[in-house]
């Protein structure tokens, strides 16, 4: 069996890919989706969800769950339809018209007691949710294997700000509860995810398969909007796979260890900056939680790696 992965994913198109990639990946066992804003709202993200599962024929028993529908900050979310489209699939409208059981916030608790230590929770949205797993059973998630975090942009542009990736700037009160208490913690930024690029070649080439179904709209809609936004690129960025990919595959990246804080001022250009510590002096001195941080990744590996699970030849 695989991995065992409790995903909390605010589902737009690269969250969508990285669900198509685990379910292709038998080194990957979704044990429960918790479905948040961020990239859409929450109801989208569960139509969303819904419409992914059935198309794929995912088992009924992987729980849903309703996970946050704003941040920490109070504030209300601002969602991004021009990147991954009106409803969070690019040109495809799913019908909020599903007969999925959708779970109450607590059935975390049941999926972690289920699991215990052998369990890992991957976060490729806003980290509200997770954050509140900590506010309310900080001793239960002690019993978390790992943590996988996509979020952050360390001395490179973000994508939201000059210095802030959207995770992190959606909630930046979240993901600093979830740095100060989580233990094991992985961070996949900008910095490695920006690399994952997959290009038109490599979408026509994985659809000709015909394994990851709709994978091909979905590209083509999230290419043309990196390329109207910057004709340099190649391709468009899989964020969220690549996290997926990290839980299994830690060689394809490469890691530096250092405590890491979020400036959470809400007002200002800062808001939403990952700001890692470099001066081991100051890490020594304060005993200060460290969490490993992937700044590079190895693209070749990656490239090979992608299309096979994705062509059904993994």
């Amino acid at each position: 069996m695989g991995k065992k992965v409790l995903l909390f994913g605010d589902i737009g198109i690269d969250d969508t890919v990285a669900l198509i990639y685990a379910w292709l990946n038998q080194e990957i066992e979704i044990v429960g989706l918790v479905a948040d804003y961020g990239n859409v709202s929450r109801d989208d993200a569960v139509a969303n969800i819904y419409y992914v599962m059935k198309l794929f024929d995912f088992p009924q028993e992987i729980p849903v769950i309703l996970g946050a529908e704003v941040p920490l900050t109070g504030e209300q979310p601002i969602f991004y339809p021009e990147i991954h489209g009106e409803r969070g699939l690019g040109p495809i409208i799913p019908t909020n018209d599903h007969d999925i059981q959708i779970e109450n916030f607590l059935e975390i608790v049941n999926i972690i007691k289920r699991y215990q230590d052998e369990l890992v929770i991957v976060n490729i949205g806003r980290l509200t949710s997770l954050a509140i797993m900590f506010i309310l059973y900080n001793d239960l998630m002690k019993h978390i294997k790992e943590y996988y975090i996509m979020g952050g942009a360390f001395w490179v542009p973000g994508n939201v700000t000059t210095v802030a990736e959207a995770n992190f700037h959606g909630d930046p009160f979240a993901v600093n509860i979830v740095l100060t208490y989580a233990n094991n913690v992985t961070i996949i930024p900008l910095n490695a995810t920006q690399k994952a690029i997959v290009t038109p070649g490599m979408v026509n080439y994985i659809d000709s398969f015909g394994k990851a179904k709709i994978f091909k709209p979905l590209m083509d809609y999230y290419t043309n909007f990196y390329r109207e936004r910057d004709p340099s690129l190649l391709g468009s960025p899989v964020h969220d796979a690549a996290t997926l990919i990290a839980t299994i595959h830690p060689e394809m990246f490469i890691f530096e260890s250092y405590p890491v804080m979020v400036v959470d001022k809400l007002e200002g250009p800062a808001r939403g900056q990952s700001i890692a510590e470099t001066r081991h002096y100051e890490n020594e001195k304060n005993g200060a939680k460290v969490h490993r941080i992937a700044f590079d990744l190895h693209y070749e590996q990656f490239f090979h790696h992608f299309l096979a699970v994705m062509t059904g030849h993994h």
